[in-house]
C-alpha cells in the first residue's frame, strides 16, 4: 500500500491547500481524507444491504414478501388471556 501520493496538477494543489487552510487547519492529508470519506458516504447505499444482490435471496412460490406475518388478531387486543 503506498505511503505516498503525489498530485502534481496546479489547480488539484491549490484546490486542497484551499479546503486544508478553510477545514483542517492547514493539514492537507485530513483534507483529503474528509474528502474521501464524503465521497464515500454519498455513494453509500441507504438502509440494508439484505437482498441487494440478484439471487441472494430465494423466496417460495406463493409467498408475498410484504404480507403481515400476523394476520390473526393478537389476544392482547382482543382482552382475552391465555390460562397456564
Amino acid at each position: 500500500m503506498p505511503k505516498v501520493v503525489t498530485i502534481r496538477r496546479p489547480d488539484v494543489v491549490t484546490l486542497i491547500d484551499t479546503v486544508a487552510d478553510k477545514l483542517t487547519a492547514g493539514n492537507r492529508t485530513e483534507a483529503l481524507a474528509l474528502a474521501l470519506r464524503r465521497l464515500l458516504e454519498h455513494d453509500a447505499r441507504p438502509g440494508s444491504l439484505f437482498g441487494a444482490h440478484p439471487r441472494s435471496v430465494r423466496i417460495s412460490d406463493g409467498v408475498d414478501v410484504v404480507d403481515p406475518i400476523l394476520s390473526d388478531e393478537l389476544d392482547s387486543q382482543t382482552g382475552r388471556e391465555l390460562s397456564h
